[in-house]
């Protein structure tokens, strides 16, 4: 799996774990609809870091605590 496919199963998790609307991320991220969109539906080419650190600010983590995932090990992406 890509990189922007990870972020979007580890948005998936979180939002089930904490039991949040993708729209109240997008508040709190201060991300638009369109951009978590594309990223949830996998049309993101690829996810800037200052996204990424946006979602986990929006999840009220550390970049540290979003990336704290097997999803993001090495041997499970493509890169």
């Amino acid at each position: 799996m890509n990189i922007s496919q990870a972020v979007a199963l580890r948005i998936k998790q979180l939002l089930k774990e904490k039991n949040m609307s993708q729209y109240k991320l997008e508040h709190k991220a201060c991300l638009s609809h369109e951009t978590v969109k594309s990223i949830m539906k996998g049309k993101a080419k690829g996810v800037n870091l200052k996204t990424v650190i946006a979602i986990a600010d929006g999840f009220e983590m550390t970049i540290r605590d979003f990336l704290d995932s097997d999803l993001f090990l090495y041997q499970n992406l493509e890169i």
